[in-house]
C-alpha cells in the first residue's frame, strides 16, 4: 500500500452491487480524485454504473464512522478500540452467563456478501453465538431460490444462471437488470449483453407488471399481474408435459418424479391461469413452445418473483421449465457456475425445518429464521426471549416489513452491538457501534458472486490504504472470541480455526497452513480456499494450479471461459428431483388462491429499482441520493382518474399503516398496479445520515404487513394489496 501523494493509478473490484465490475482509481495520497471503468478488466471491459463511480465519495463521506462509538442514553461518545471491545464484552456477559443462548440474536445484512471478511468471518460469529435466532437480508430477498434449488438439486447454493453470452432466447421475470446490474446472475454490463443477444439474432422476453428499462430493450413485454409468476411458469410446464414436449435431454436418466408431474400440474393449464396472470392463454402457449423449440434458451427470475406470496414455487418453476425444455446445464441455457474456490459436493442433501421459531413456529431455512419474526422474538416474554442483538452491516428497521414495530422493539433490548460504518435507522439503537474500514482499505474477492457469475472468472484486489482501525476480519474475529468466552485471545486464532476447517474438509494436511500466503488472516483464508478448490495447486501437487499469489499477478482478473456442464457430478445425490414433496404440498395453496388473484377490484403494490441505489446503504452519497421523485408512488392514469388523483399530488398509501407520498402517473404500469421503491424512509431522529435525511423518501415497509412465503420464510414485498387516497388540505410533513 502506497502513501505517496503523487497521483497514482490503481485497479480494484467495485463492492457496491453484484456485477463485480473492475474499476480504475486515480488517487493522490488517500484522496480519490477519479473513478472510471477498467477497460482492461477481463469481465467488465470498462463498464461502470453510477454506484461504482461514487466509490470515492463513499470513502470520503464525512458521515462514515472512522472510530467506535458507545451510546450513553441519547448521546454518543467516540472511543478507542480496546474500550469498544471491552464494552461489547461487558454488555453481552450477563446475557451469555444466564445460559440461554437463544436470548441472543444475530442479523446479517446484504453488504456481507459483497466483501471478503463478511463472507468468511460472519459464519464464525454465528457459530460462536450458538443461537437459533439467526436472521439475514436473505429472507427479504433471495431465500426462495436457495430453498427451491436445495429441494431440487440437494444443495441450496447450486444456483443455475442464464448463459447470457451464448443463449438464443432469454425470458426474464421480475427483474430489471438494466438498472439493477443483475442479481443471482453476476454479469457486468447487462444492457450491452442484452443488446448483443438481439444483435446475434436472439430474442428477449420480459415478463413484469411494469414496462421496465429492461423491457424497453425486449422483443416482447408481457405485463403480468403481480404475484402470478408461479402460475405462468407452471402453466408453461403443464403445457409441455401434456403435449409430450417435455424433454430433459441428457439429464433425463438422473431426474426423479417426472411421472408425478402430469397430475400435480393438471390444475395449472394455460386456460386455467390466464385470468389470474392477466395474460391470454394463447400467449402462454406460444411462450412455452418457443422455449421448447429454441436450441438455446434460459428462464431467469428474480426478486419480483421471489419476494412474493408464492416465491419458492416461482423459483422452483423457473428451474422446472429450464429442466423440461432441456436447457438446464447446457451451453446457452441455465448453467451451473463453478469458481476457483468451489467446495466438494456435500455428502448430505439439503433439509428444511431443522428447527422452528419460538413464537410463531416458522421453520428455519438454510440455518435462518424469517426476518419478519425477529420482532416477535424480542417482544414476547418467556424462555428464549431475545434480549441482545448483533447486527452486521444490516438495517432491518428500514428493510423489513413492520419496520415501525421493529424500531420500537430494538429500543427495548438490554444490549445491542452493530458492526456498521454508519449511524443509521437501526444502529441508532445500538449500545456500541464497531465501524469497519473504508472499502479501499480492505482486500476484496467475491466469494459469493463468482459462484453466480455467467462466466468462470476471478479477480483479487489488495487493500490500497491502511485501515483507520482493525481490519474488518479482525473486528469480526474479536466479536467471535467474545461470544466464545475467549475475549482476550489473539484474533489470529479464528484465522487458524477457519483455515483448519478448510484444509480438513479438502483432505489436506494441517502442515500446509504454514505455506499459505497473504498479508492478513483473511487473505490466508482466501489462499486456502483457492488452493484447495477445483483448480487449485493443492500446495504443489498441481504445478499449473491456482493460488492467491498467482491470482494477485492478474490485477484485471482472469477469465477461464464459459461454464461447462456439471450435472449430475455436482449434485450431492447425483439426482434432480422434478417434484419435491414440499413443493407438491404447496401447489395446493397456490391452486386455492388462483381465483382471488384474478380480481380487478384491488391495487397491488410492487417495488422498483434505480441505477443509483442498492437499498438503503447507498443513500448518503449526494450523487446517488438526489434526483426528482426518487421515492414517488407510480400509478397508472386510469387508476388515478378513478380516484380523482392528479400527477404530482400528495396522496396516502395505506396498508398496515399509511404513508404520505407524491403520485406520479405513468402508463408503464399495468392498471391495478402501483409502485414504490424499497429502502427509503430516512426521516427519523438520532441518525448520522445528513444527505439521506435531506432526501428521506418514505418507508414502504410501514405499509407492508409481515406476511411470508411459508417454504422459505421470505417476506412478501410484491403483490401486496393496498389502498390509495387523496390527502385533504395542505401536504403534511415527511412520513
Amino acid at each position: 500500500m502506497s502513501t505517496a501523494t503523487d497521483p497514482r493509478t490503481l485497479h480494484r473490484t467495485c463492492p457496491l452491487c453484484e456485477a463485480t465490475c473492475g474499476l480504475t482509481l486515480t488517487m493522490a495520497g488517500d484522496r480519490v480524485t477519479r473513478v472510471t471503468g477498467d477497460r482492461a478488466d477481463v469481465f467488465s471491459r470498462g463498464y461502470i454504473c453510477p454506484k461504482g463511480a461514487a466509490l470515492g465519495a463513499l470513502h470520503h463521506d464525512p458521515d462514515r464512522l472512522r472510530a467506535p462509538r458507545i451510546r450513553e442514553g441519547t448521546t454518543w461518545r467516540t472511543v478507542d478500540w480496546p474500550e469498544a471491545f471491552a464494552a461489547v464484552e461487558a454488555g453481552l456477559a450477563p446475557i451469555l452467563a444466564a445460559g440461554d443462548r437463544d436470548a441472543l440474536a444475530l442479523y446479517a445484512g446484504n453488504p456481507n456478501v459483497h466483501g471478503l471478511a463478511g463472507m468468511l468471518y460472519t459464519p464464525a460469529v454465528m457459530r460462536a453465538a450458538a443461537t437459533r435466532n439467526v436472521y439475514s437480508a436473505s429472507t427479504v430477498d433471495q431465500m426462495p431460490k436457495h430453498v427451491a434449488c436445495g429441494l431440487m438439486f440437494g444443495d441450496a447454493d447450486l444456483i443455475p444462471v442464464p448463459d447470457l453470452d451464448r443463449t438464443h432466447l432469454l425470458v426474464i421475470l421480475g427483474a430489471n437488470p438494466v438498472v439493477s446490474n443483475g442479481s443471482l446472475a453476476t454479469a457486468p454490463d447487462w444492457p450491452g449483453r442484452l443488446r448483443a443477444l438481439r444483435a446475434r439474432g436472439g430474442r428477449l422476453v420480459v415478463i413484469d407488471p411494469r414496462r421496465t428499462e429492461t423491457a424497453a430493450l425486449a422483443d416482447a413485454h408481457l405485463a403480468i399481474r403481480p404475484g402470478a409468476d408461479a402460475l405462468l411458469l407452471l402453466a408453461i410446464a403443464q403445457h409441455l408435459v401434456a403435449r409430450g414436449r417435455a424433454d430433459c435431454g441428457a439429464l433425463t436418466p438422473h431426474v426423479d418424479h417426472l411421472d408425478r408431474l402430469p397430475e400435480a400440474l393438471a390444475p395449472f393449464t394455460p386456460m386455467a391461469v390466464a385470468d389470474a396472470c392477466g395474460l391470454p392463454a394463447a400467449q402462454i402457449v406460444a411462450l412455452a413452445d418457443a422455449l421448447a423449440d429454441s436450441p438455446r434458451a434460459a428462464v431467469y427470475g428474480r426478486i419480483g418473483t421471489q419476494a412474493a406470496q408464492f416465491g419458492t414455487l416461482a423459483a422452483y418453476a423457473v428451474e422446472l421449465v429450464n429442466l423440461l425444455t432441456g436447457h438446464l446445464d447446457r451451453p446457452g441455457g441455465a448453467v451451473i457456475p463453478t469458481s476457483l474456490h468451489d467446495r466438494p459436493t456435500r455428502a448430505r442433501p439439503f433439509r428444511l425445518g431443522r428447527h422452528t421459531s419460538r413464537v410463531k413456529g416458522y421453520a428455519e431455512a438454510k440455518g435462518e429464521l424469517p426476518a419478519v419474526t425477529l420482532v416477535d422474538e424480542i417482544e414476547t416474554p418467556g424462555p428464549g426471549q431475545v434480549q441482545a442483538l448483533i447486527t452486521i452491516a444490516g438495517n432491518p428497521a428500514l428493510s423489513v416489513p413492520g419496520g415501525a414495530r421493529l424500531d420500537r422493539a430494538l429500543a427495548s433490548l438490554a444490549f445491542m452491538v452493530s458492526v456498521d460504518p454508519y449511524l443509521n435507522e437501526t444502529t441508532r439503537h445500538a449500545h456500541v457501534i464497531l465501524p469497519p474500514p473504508s472499502p479501499l482499505a480492505r482486500a476484496h474477492y467475491d466469494v459469493a458472486f463468482y459462484r453466480l457469475a455467467v462466466r468462470h472468472i476471478a479477480r483479487f484486489t489488495p487493500p490500497h490504504l491502511d485501515p483507520e482501525g482493525p481490519a474488518e476480519h479482525e473486528i469480526l474475529a474479536r466479536l467471535a472470541l467474545i461470544l466464545a468466552g475467549a475475549a482476550g485471545a489473539n484474533p489470529a486464532m479464528v484465522d487458524q480455526q477457519i483455515i483448519g476447517y478448510l484444509l480438513m474438509g479438502a483432505g489436506c494436511e494441517m502442515a500446509h497452513a504454514a505455506k499459505l500466503t497473504g498479508d492478513s488472516g483473511a487473505e490466508r483464508v482466501l489462499d486456502a480456499l483457492i488452493r484447495t478448490g477445483p483448480d487449485g495447486d493443492r500446495f504443489g501437487e498441481r504445478p499449473d494450479g491456482w493460488s492467491l499469489e498467482r491470482l494477485r499477478a492478474h490485477p484485471h482478473g482472469v477469465d477461464l471461459g464459459p461454464h461447462p456442464p456439471r450435472l449430475p457430478d455436482a449434485l450431492p445425490t447425483g439426482r434432480v428431483d422434478a417434484l419435491p414433496d414440499a413443493i407438491a404440498d404447496d401447489l395446493e395453496r397456490l391452486e386455492a388462491h388462483m381465483a382471488s388473484m384474478a380480481s380487478n377490484d384491488t391495487l397491488r403494490l410492487i417495488g422498483r429499482r434505480h441505477a443509483r441505489t442498492n437499498n438503503s446503504w447507498m443513500h448518503n452519497l449526494p450523487k446517488l441520493a438526489s434526483g426528482a421523485d426518487r421515492c414517488a408512488l407510480w400509478m397508472h392514469p386510469d387508476d388515478a382518474a378513478a380516484r380523482g388523483i392528479s400527477d404530482g399530488e400528495r396522496i396516502e398509501l395505506r396498508g398496515v399503516e399509511a404513508v404520505e407520498v407524491t403520485a406520479r402517473l405513468t402508463d408503464a404500469l399495468r392498471p391495478g398496479v402501483v409502485s414504490l421503491p424499497h429502502g427509503w424512509g430516512h426521516d427519523v431522529e438520532g441518525t448520522g445520515l445528513s444527505v439521506a435525511q435531506a432526501h428521506a423518501g418514505v418507508n414502504v415497509n410501514r405499509v407492508i404487513p409481515p406476511a411470508i412465503d411459508p417454504l422459505s420464510g421470505t417476506a412478501v414485498l410484491n403483490g401486496v394489496t393496498v389502498e390509495v387516497a387523496r390527502v385533504s388540505g395542505e401536504p403534511a410533513g415527511r412520513h
